[in-house]
């Protein structure tokens, strides 16, 4: 197998599912992780360290392993996390290992994420999106029921991802972040580049918001795909599949996409769904996606199925 050149960008679970499923169509993959998590093992570690939040890459990471005895032994070492109240207490051993390589390799933070890509034999390279550990900013209004619209300042990935309210825009601190180079260089040889699913203002927005990676997104020649999550719920909790694309729309105008991928379980209003994308200059293609026993996750063999008939 081979297949195309495919740049994934998210985080998180989400993130996750698309690389489990991308793995079953190409040789060549490379994810594009956020790393403004500040809470768990990941905010700890990246307190002390003074380090990019490990967790997300991990997961991207262990989602590549090889699908052999050897990926799947150490896929579940990283992803293994301690018990207890001690100083371990809630690491995941693959954040510690990162964060370990890292410190080995200072002026190359890449280099660490390779070595342990190379350990799960990894079906593809995991990579930063940003150089510097980032904090999300967004503006929520309606934290309190009694005063729907007011707006209060939120600071954090944890508390926009928890907070009560509606999220109407976010930032990112720094707001002017460096991307590596491989980063952009990735999405500039792409075949195609896919956006989500994932949580929508904490792990697929702010890649637009970085500015190199969202330079290379409006420059690359390659086609952009946009996968949506199967439930309308958490940070966009009320939203229509419709207001997903609006809120890109928003934080990214220069941003034109050509396919949405949608299950048929989240599009509530196809007609406003295929104007939202058409604005995008996408088309919309629906397909199962979801898993039959939990509607609310993706599974990879649908996933899968889907990708295959779209980038072939």
């Amino acid at each position: 197998m081979s297949g195309p050149a495919v740049v994934a960008l998210g985080g998180g679970h989400g993130l996750a599912a698309s690389l489990s499923a991308l793995k079953l169509v190409s040789d060549d993959i490379t994810a594009v992780v956020t790393v403004a998590d500040n809470g768990g093992s990941s905010g700890r570690l990246r307190d002390e360290f003074d380090v990019l939040p490990p967790g997300d890459l991990r997961m991207a990471l262990t989602a590549l392993c090889e699908e052999s005895e050897w990926g799947h032994i150490w896929r579940d070492v990283l992803q293994h996390r301690f018990r207890g109240g001690g100083d371990l207490g809630g690491h995941a051993l693959g954040n510690l290992l990162i964060v370990a390589l890292w410190e080995l390799h200072q002026e190359d933070p890449v280099a660490g994420l390779d070595l342990v890509g190379r350990l799960l034999n990894a079906r593809g390279r995991v990579l930063p999106m940003a150089a510097v550990p980032l904090e999300i900013e967004a503006e929520v209004a309606g934290i309190d029921p009694a005063r729907p619209d007011e707006v209060t300042r939120v600071r954090g990935q944890v508390a926009v991802a928890t907070a009560n309210g509606r999220v109407r825009s976010i930032a990112l601190d720094p707001a002017d972040p460096p991307a590596p180079e491989a980063t952009v260089r990735a999405v500039e040889r792409a075949d195609w580049v896919i956006l989500g699913p994932g949580s929508w203002f904490t792990s697929v927005m702010p890649h637009l918001m970085v500015p190199a990676l969202r330079a290379a997104l409006h420059d690359t020649q390659a086609r952009r795909l946009l996968t949506l999550n199967v439930e309308h719920a958490g940070e966009t909790a009320g939203f229509s599949a419709a207001q997903h694309l609006e809120t890109l729309a928003d934080h990214a105008p220069r941003l034109r996409l050509d396919i949405v991928l949608a299950d048929p379980g989240a599009v509530d209003d196809e007609t406003g769904l295929r104007r939202a994308a058409a604005r995008l200059g996408a088309e919309v293609v629906v397909a199962p996606v979801a898993k039959k026993d939990r509607p609310g996750q993706h599974d990879s063999l649908r996933l899968a199925a889907a990708y295959r008939d779209v980038l072939a």
